[in-house]
């Protein structure tokens, strides 16, 4: 099959193009690299340096592809405080780009949405403007007959995360500390509860949905109801690290206290899917972050 990345040389996008190859599929990437980093590129995939905002015509990328994963997106919440409008352009403008273009081509789409959506979308400029990409998507699947599914990320975690402090996840920011001999930062008390999420089961699902044309009739949140406290998670990374040391912090603007799943869906349309253990997954993660983390650790370049 013929399948389109955007941000693909992201986090996520990176462990699908993984896959993807290996399934032998053709595959193309888009990317600003705002986030995105050359270390991701995998052999046997194009990529293209590529903003979501400014490119109305893809073909020049990948005529008639079957598949377009869409996970381009300006992410985290707080940087969206500091970016608000730039936010909105990639996260929403650029989504109905793609869509735009994809209604004339006849493929299925699969969007990366967000379990902000489960919050007040005015929390943040992030949460508000994935909500609208969702939204966007509704509007070209209902009123324009565009093939796209909605996937929802819940605290995803895994190798080729980023672990800069401004973009990563909770996960790769402690790593980044760890690695730097700092104290680990919690936000709050640390009792805060998170679906966390491996990449694998991420792709595993992304995959699965492609192959046996999964359908829903609005979303699928792609997490299992895991309630993961941050203190526990601290106690895992102290069997490896333990020397580690914690700072626990103020509550920041647009955070949020818990964020769980109600997995029924997702085991309904995915029941060959079963995720990995927390533990053995994060473990995982460190091992590779500790053989590989270096070359993220710089992060991302300043949006513009």
């Amino acid at each position: 099959m013929k399948i389109l990345v955007t941000g693909g040389a992201g986090f996520v996008g990176t462990n699908l193009i993984k896959r993807l190859l290996v399934d032998g599929h053709e595959v193309v990437s888009l990317d600003n690299y705002s986030t995105g980093t050359e270390e991701n590129h995998q052999e046997g995939c194009v990529y293209h340096s590529v903003d979501v905002r400014d490119a109305f015509d893809f073909d020049f990328f990948m005529k008639d592809p079957d598949v377009v994963y869409h996970l381009a997106a300006l992410p985290r919440i707080q940087p969206s405080f500091d970016y608000p409008a730039i936010t909105f352009e990639i996260n929403a403008l650029g989504t109905m780009n793609i869509l735009e273009w994809a209604r004339t081509k006849n493929c299925k789409v699969v969007y990366a949405g967000s379990s902000s959506k489960h919050h007040n979308p005015s929390d943040s400029p992030y949460a508000m403007y994935k909500y609208l990409g969702e939204e966007v998507c509704k509007l070209y699947k209902q009123t324009f007959d565009v093939d796209v599914e909605i996937c929802r990320f819940y605290n995803v975690y895994g190798p080729n995360e980023l672990v800069d402090w401004k973009w990563a996840a909770v996960i790769g920011i402690w790593r980044k500390q760890i690695e730097e001999g700092k104290t680990i930062t919690i936000i709050s008390d640390g009792e805060q509860r998170r679906d966390f999420t491996y990449v694998e089961t991420v792709v595993d699902i992304a995959m699965t949905a492609m192959k046996e044309k999964v359908l829903t009739d609005g979303a699928m949140n792609l997490a299992y109801g895991n309630r993961i406290f941050l203190n526990d998670t601290i106690q895992i990374l102290k069997r490896h690290f333990p020397d580690l040391q914690v700072n626990y912090t103020e509550n920041r603007l647009g955070d949020v206290k818990e964020s769980q799943n109600s997995p029924s869906l997702l085991k309904s349309l995915f029941p060959a899917i079963t995720p990995k253990p927390f533990e053995d997954a994060l473990s995982e993660t460190v091992v590779w972050l500790k053989d590989f983390g270096q070359s993220v650790a710089n992060g991302p370049k300043t949006v513009d």
